[in-house]
């Protein structure tokens, strides 16, 4: 088409933040894009609205800027995935947070930077993930009842949340967090009245 013709070097952003309570405004602030592109779901599947038109969009000479490694995917394989199907395109990706920039050009330190973030960012999510399930335990030994929401500080509410709206099964995720599934319904049912209010 002729305005896909016309069109040259454009500068992408793509911005992403979980459905629970956050927002993208603190990324990637003062900067101005070309076309900006956003969700608002968990990071854990590339099937995401926002993606997906931003990379239906992009072209060879663009360029795709992100806050973070994080924002764009959350475990190493999709990360190197999209990197490498990006960059294969034609397209340079800006990583803001990490100072990082890949243009697809054969670069060893490049690609080893790629993967040893890449890595990282995968296992402080695991580590996090990890830390709540020793808080629970140790909360259970101390005989505390970690049964109600308000026992849930905001870091276990969001993961709650996050993984449930990715599709993991709410009764897991119920006994992962010592609270009840109707605790796990509720939280999601206060989000849902959050969202569709707007």
């Amino acid at each position: 088409m002729s305005n896909t013709t016309n069109r040259h070097g454009m500068t992408i952003a793509y911005r992403r933040a979980s459905t629970t309570d956050q927002s993208t405004a603190r990324q990637l602030p003062d900067m101005v894009f070309d076309r900006e592109f956003e969700d608002l779901c968990s990071g854990s599947t590339r099937n995401r609205p926002g993606l997906q038109a931003c990379l239906d969009y992009i072209r060879d000479g663009d360029t795709l800027v992100v806050h973070s490694m994080d924002r764009l995917a959350r475990n190493l394989p999709d990360m190197l995935a999209l990197v490498g199907d990006l960059t294969s395109r034609g397209v340079s990706i800006k990583f803001f947070k990490e100072g990082l920039t890949f243009t697809g050009e054969k670069n060893p330190m490049q690609d080893l930077q790629l993967q040893i973030m890449g890595a990282v960012a995968q296992f402080e999510l695991a580590m996090i993930h990890e830390r709540q399930k020793e808080g629970v335990a140790a909360a259970r030994r101390a005989g505390k009842h970690c049964g109600r929401p308000s026992n849930l500080d905001p870091t276990q509410t969001n993961e709650i949340l996050e993984r449930a709206f990715a599709g993991e099964d709410k009764s897991k995720l119920a006994k992962e967090f010592g609270v009840s599934r109707g605790t796990v319904y509720n939280l999601i049912n206060k989000k849902n009245g959050k969202v569709t209010k707007k």
